[in-house]
């Protein structure tokens, strides 16, 4: 066990996914918010757009689970990905990283992927979970360019999410590097589309061909 100012993190050993075992325990009453767990190996885990986020050990593997009201008042619920995001990125600046953010919650280096974000909501109950390349990774991808480990990682983001830092402090930080996005792509309605024209909006969704698209995953 790992403590975190009003939440114990859950540290196992191996799980097939945080993510859906916290999903799996809302479901079914076995657990509450707030809540957390961290595992040294993931076996099943979930990437973006349901792609599969498997990890070796000294990797990170979190999920942190809160209730919707004890979230800052001024955020948008479509955007919280990019808030929790946005308070990880921020600790991995503050430790040395030069880490950031692809929209809308894709950890980079350069033009390497090192982790991501998924959110999730259950009833009044937000599911966050986080992958992020610490130790190793496939040659496609990058890892972080600091020393940390996974639990101090966990712990300091479940301290930053318990100070519940407004949408507006976060946000105003997220979209001075936007323009990093640039050269990158999103899928968008089944096919890839570039972000070179995205208009990042104050909500944190972005206007794309005429479309406004939120953070939904």
């Amino acid at each position: 066990m790992v403590k975190g100012l009003n939440v114990v993190i859950d540290w196992r050993e191996e799980i097939p996914s945080t993510h859906q075992y916290v999903i799996e325990g809302l479901k079914s009453g076995t657990l509450c918010a707030p809540y957390a767990i961290g595992a040294d190996i993931q076996t099943q885990g979930i990437g973006s757009r349901g792609n599969c986020w498997i990890g070796e050990k000294g990797n990170l593997f979190f999920s942190v689970c809160v209730e919707e009201k004890h979230l800052p008042s001024d955020l948008p619920l479509a955007s919280i990905s990019i808030y929790f995001s946005a308070l990880t990125k921020q600790i991995l600046e503050e430790k040395g990283s030069k880490v950031w953010l692809k929209w809308p919650n894709d950890f980079y280096l350069e033009e390497k992927k090192v982790g991501g974000m998924i959110t999730t909501k259950i009833g009044s109950h937000i599911v966050g979970s986080i992958g992020l390349n610490l130790v190793c990774a496939p040659l496609e991808f990058g890892v972080l360019d600091i020393h940390i480990t996974p639990k101090a990682i966990a712990l300091l983001l479940v301290e930053a999410i318990e100070k519940k830092m407004t949408w507006k402090k976060v946000f105003s930080k997220y979209k001075i590097e936007f323009y990093k996005n640039e050269a990158f792509t999103f899928h968008l309605d089944g096919k890839v589309v570039s972000l070179r024209d995205a208009v990042l909006n104050d909500d944190g969704s972005i206007v794309l061909e005429n479309k406004k698209v939120y953070s939904l995953r």
